[in-house]
């Protein structure tokens, strides 16, 4: 066979990637796209599929009636919804607690990932994280009850404390004043070494010869951290704030659900304990799906907008 015949043969079947036409693609990692048939079905059936639903938003929806059957009443219910007083204050609530949260809780894993990857002691270290993943794993119920205890007014160490220097005892917990508080931290003991895994898996891929160039120079331990681990963190912890920001509705109802008392329902009732009480309680579901998707479409726009802040800024983005 001639030479150049074969080369152009040869030639044909390297063809690069980038050249290859959608369909030839799909044929070519057939293997690959066959895997993803099963997650693109879940998805479809139990993400996008009960969606659907969300048209009851736009009707005065009856169980025994269906979808279907109930009656259109386009934007009756998000009418309703800016005009009921309570929904605004929940609406207020929801928004401080969870910008205390962020303030809060955000940087925290942050600082935390820091001081472990400064540990040199290796099995100190292990030690530290696991102690630290623990309280994820504990159900907001066993949480709950363990800090309603530990800030007992009768028995709980803290008010012990404060009345043997004189003080009078606080039921935390029912007191409106710290009741933000009590969420803020509970939520930041609860997740902040969970929250840390994803910071340190970014700090093991910094090159090594980064902190030994840094230390060439002359740079010190706080040095390094600022001008070598945290830009290295940068990618990640933008990604995470974006990620983060969508959450500004979206409150921890079994958090929420644990530690609310009447006394407390003027500054810890939420978006969610309201859906709950408006929905499951007194079967507005109507009005109840109206709520949770104006609380959806918001997060999405928030999404959007703090993503797009971020790409003009500093180029690290979702998208």
């Amino acid at each position: 066979m001639d030479m150049n015949v074969m080369k152009k043969k040869k030639e044909q079947k390297l063809v690069p990637q980038h050249k290859r036409s959608f369909w030839g693609n799909l044929c070519y990692y057939k293997e690959y796209y066959l895997m993803l048939i099963p997650g693109i079905l879940f998805f479809l059936v139990f993400c996008y599929g009960p969606m659907y639903g969300l048209v009851i938003a736009f009707q005065d929806y009856y169980p025994l009636k269906g979808v279907t059957g109930s009656k259109m009443v386009g934007l009756k219910h998000f009418r309703a919804l800016f005009t009921d007083p309570f929904f605004l204050s929940v609406l207020k609530n929801t928004i401080v607690i969870s910008f205390y949260k962020l303030l809060v809780c955000f940087p925290a894993p942050i600082l935390l990932c820091l001081a472990l990857n400064e540990i040199s002691n290796y099995r100190f270290k292990k030690i530290a994280q696991s102690v630290s993943y623990l309280p994820h794993f504990v159900s907001w119920v066993v949480v709950s009850g363990i800090i309603i205890e530990f800030l007992s007014p009768s028995r709980g160490p803290i008010n012990i404390l404060l009345q043997n220097l004189g003080m009078e005892p606080i039921f935390f917990v029912a007191e409106p004043k710290y009741f933000r508080g009590v969420l803020v931290l509970s939520d930041l003991w609860k997740s902040v070494g969970w929250g840390s895994i994803v910071y340190l898996a970014a700090v093991t891929s910094v090159d090594p010869t980064l902190y030994e160039a840094a230390e060439m120079d002359g740079a010190g331990r706080i040095k390094k951290i600022i001008h070598v681990t945290i830009p290295a963190l940068a990618p990640i912890i933008t990604v995470m704030f974006i990620m983060e920001s969508g959450k500004i509705l979206n409150d921890s109802f079994e958090q929420l659900y644990n530690f609310l008392t009447p006394s407390t329902y003027a500054v810890g009732d939420v978006i969610s304990t309201f859906v709950y009480r408006m929905g499951i309680q007194k079967m507005q579901y109507s009005f109840t799906t109206a709520v949770d998707l104006f609380k959806n479409i918001i997060s999405f726009m928030l999404v959007v907008m703090t993503n797009y802040i971020a790409r003009k800024t500093n180029d690290y983005a979702l998208w």
